[in-house]
C-alpha cells in the first residue's frame, strides 16, 4: 500500500495529492505524461477500473486481469513529446521496473475531442 508520503509514480508528492486524485475522479490528468504516471500508479494499486476508464475506446480491452503478484518498484520517464494542453496527441517513453525485471514502452496518447481528457491509445514495448 502507498504511504501518505509517497506516490508510486516517482514524483515527490503524497499519493492523494498526485495520482490518487486522478484515481478517485476528483481531477483529470492535464498532460499525457501525467496520465501515464497515473496509469503506472494504477498498476501498482491494482486499479483496473481506472486503467480501463483512461484507455481509448478504440483500443481498450473488454476486461483487464492484473496480477497481484507483480511488484512494481519504480518508474522512469525517458522521453515525452507533445501531450500538453496545446496538443491533441502525445507520446511518452518510460521504463517501469518490477521485482525481477523492467518494461520499457513507447506509449501513444490522444485527447478526447469533447472532454479534452487524455487517453492511452497503445504502446510499443521495447527490448
Amino acid at each position: 500500500m502507498v504511504t501518505a508520503r509517497s506516490c508510486p509514480c516517482g514524483l515527490p508528492q503524497p499519493y492523494d495529492a498526485c495520482c490518487g486524485r486522478f484515481h478517485s475522479g476528483s481531477s483529470r490528468a492535464a498532460t499525457a505524461e501525467q496520465l501515464m504516471r497515473s496509469r503506472y500508479s494504477a498498476f501498482v494499486q491494482l486499479d483496473a477500473a481506472y486503467l480501463l476508464r483512461t484507455w481509448h475506446p478504440r483500443t481498450r480491452p473488454a476486461e483487464l486481469d492484473l496480477d497481484p503478484r507483480t511488484r512494481w518498484t519504480g518508474l522512469e520517464v525517458l522521453a515525452a513529446e507533445g501531450g500538453s494542453a496545446f496538443h491533441t496527441t502525445g507520446t511518452v517513453t518510460f521504463r517501469a521496473s518490477y521485482r525481477g525485471g523492467a518494461l520499457t514502452e513507447h506509449s501513444r496518447f490522444e485527447r478526447e475531442p469533447g472532454s479534452g481528457a487524455w487517453l492511452y491509445v497503445d504502446g510499443d514495448v521495447q527490448d
